[in-house]
């Protein structure tokens, strides 16, 4: 099982470095120079694909990385100019799962902790299971698989998801968010 460390935002000047949303709470380690990242490109937007046997995939080299406001500016010895580097867009950095520790706060979990688990409202009625967790700007959210085969996307904040556990996750949905939209009969469809 991989764990994503690092997703390529954008190039960022002319000698190849990238801007990269930083997703481990260790980009000094993670990112130190002499580093060597995997990388690959996800064969489809929400893909859980772990990259593994992905022939797109490559191993990187870091030579220099920077602070850059809440992102991280971050050069490889393969990306030597902007043209390589714009190629990177949209690529994750991983690690391998088995490399870190779970810790011992009970309150943090990793991505792959959390899929697969049960889902119920704070009255009990089962929603579904965790398929992904998707990283936004403004908050993450949970992708969840209900037992129809629609999914429903649950903001990952304190108001709505007030208790996580590795058996189950309650949450306390706003009135709408668990209801299909108007004119469709089974959730997510495409509009």
């Amino acid at each position: 099982m991989d764990l994503v460390v690092g997703r390529v935002v954008k190039s960022h000047g002319v000698r190849g470095e990238l801007v990269v949303d930083v997703r481990t709470d260790d980009p000094e380690d993670r990112f130190a120079v002499g580093a060597t990242l995997r990388g690959y490109l996800p064969r489809r937007r929400g893909a859980t694909d772990t990259g593994r046997g992905n022939p797109a995939e490559r191993t990187f080299t870091v030579t220099a990385a920077r602070p850059h406001g809440a992102r991280l500016l971050l050069s490889l010895a393969e990306v030597a100019d902007r043209a390589s580097a714009d190629d990177l867009r949209g690529w994750l950095f991983v690690i391998d799962a088995a490399a870190v520790d779970s810790g011992d706060d009970p309150d943090e979990f990793y991505d792959h902790e959390l899929q697969g688990v049960e889902v119920v409202t704070t009255v009990g009625d089962r929603v579904g299971e965790v398929r992904d967790i998707l990283h936004l700007p403004a908050n993450d959210v949970l992708v969840v698989t209900r037992d129809a085969g629609d999914e429903v996307l649950v903001p990952f904040v304190t108001e709505v998801v007030p208790t996580v556990g590795r058996e189950h996750i309650v949450i306390d949905p706003p009135e709408g968010l668990l209801e299909a939209p108007a004119g469709d009969a089974g959730g997510t469809g495409s509009r």
